[in-house]
């Protein structure tokens, strides 16, 4: 049961802003300098992005449209049928988060890990995986507006024109600017691996900072964090069962089904958070404590699953899929989802 490293420095920047918060002009310098984090981030998700490795993806479309319908559709749905456990179980800002969480794109490098890890369609995972991102950039802001109204911290048609000047542009300037500058990402790309995630520990680090100024932390209890706990392991044993046998229903192969469960039944931590800060502003460090901890889980589930998967006696007679091609995607993808 994996603990994954990164979590536990999201973990210690929520300790940091939770004992040394920021106020003040240094609430400012970090607030401008998370918003341009996030740009900054979002313009190499664009320059790491291949179009012609997407055109060739777009061959296996039932697969993807599978994807993310179970991303942007099922998983929406779900969320929405939990509005009945407020207020018994979850107070408002904690099911606003989790309605957040199932919103945000699908994970691309872990997708593409446990797709690899249990012999599936690892060259699939990879394109179903970029393909949810990409949408997710203008799906997720339009799903939050229409199911999320005023209860997103105030969203607005501001909220977009924010989230395409912070996201959608840098995204669409890194395609453009890929031609000249996709050789030296790849070279660099553990480098910029670490600009990833020290961009995210950023925006985590500005958002608890201004809940802990704003007093917002002691709206949770811990008998509220254990129903949350609760409710986030039923939707992931959910969609992980949909997935699996919904899959099976639609005539895909094993290979194919694999990439379809592993890559429709997470989601993005890498991409959720700079959207959150966005979209919420002061309520954000609630907003993505669901998130944080369901991006967690699935870690761990999806780890035993995908170990399973591996020993299946179908997998032994099954070739494991080229990996050719998913070893110049996955230098495209997100380091940390």
């Amino acid at each position: 049961m994996p603990i994954d490293p990164y979590i536990l420095l999201l973990l210690g920047t929520v300790g940091l802003a939770a004992l040394l918060p920021a106020r003040g002009t240094g609430a400012d310098v970090a607030s401008g300098a998370s918003t341009a984090a996030i740009a900054f981030l979002f313009f190499l998700y664009g320059a790491r992005l291949s179009t012609r490795e997407a055109v060739e993806g777009l061959k296996h479309w039932r697969l993807h449209v599978t994807v993310l319908a179970c991303t942007f559709v099922v998983f929406p749905l779900l969320g929405l049928a939990a509005r009945g456990l407020e207020p018994v179980l979850l107070t408002h800002n904690l099911y606003t988060g989790l309605l957040f969480l199932t919103l945000v794109p699908s994970t691309i490098q872990s997708s593409i890990a446990f797709t690899s890890m249990a012999r599936g369609n690892v060259p699939a995972a990879i394109c179903a995986g970029s393909f949810s991102s990409l949408a997710g950039i203008v799906v997720t802001p339009l799903l939050a507006a229409a199911l999320l109204g005023s209860s997103g911290g105030g969203f607005s048609a501001d909220s977009l024109v924010k989230i395409v000047l912070q996201l959608l542009v840098p995204f669409l300037a890194g395609q453009v600017l890929r031609r000249w500058i996709g050789g030296f990402i790849t070279r660099h790309k553990k480098v910029l691996g670490y600009v990833d995630r020290g961009s995210i520990l950023l925006v985590v680090y500005t958002a608890f900072s201004e809940g802990m100024v704003q007093g917002i932390w002691h709206q949770v209890s811990a008998v509220r964090l254990a129903g949350l706990l609760a409710v986030e392991a039923v939707l992931l044993a959910v969609m992980l069962t949909l997935t699996w046998y919904g899959g099976k229903a639609l005539g895909f192969h094993r290979e194919d089904r694999i990439a379809i469960q592993f890559a429709g039944s997470k989601k993005s931590l890498a991409s959720g958070l700079p959207m959150a800060s966005v979209l919420f502003g002061a309520h954000a460090s609630l907003a993505v404590l669901p998130l944080m901890l369901f991006h967690q889980m699935q870690l761990m589930v999806c780890a035993v699953i995908a170990k399973r998967r591996s020993h299946d006696p179908e997998a032994a007679t099954t070739p494991v899929p080229p990996v050719a091609a998913s070893r110049i995607a996955v230098g495209t993808a997100p380091r940390s989802d």
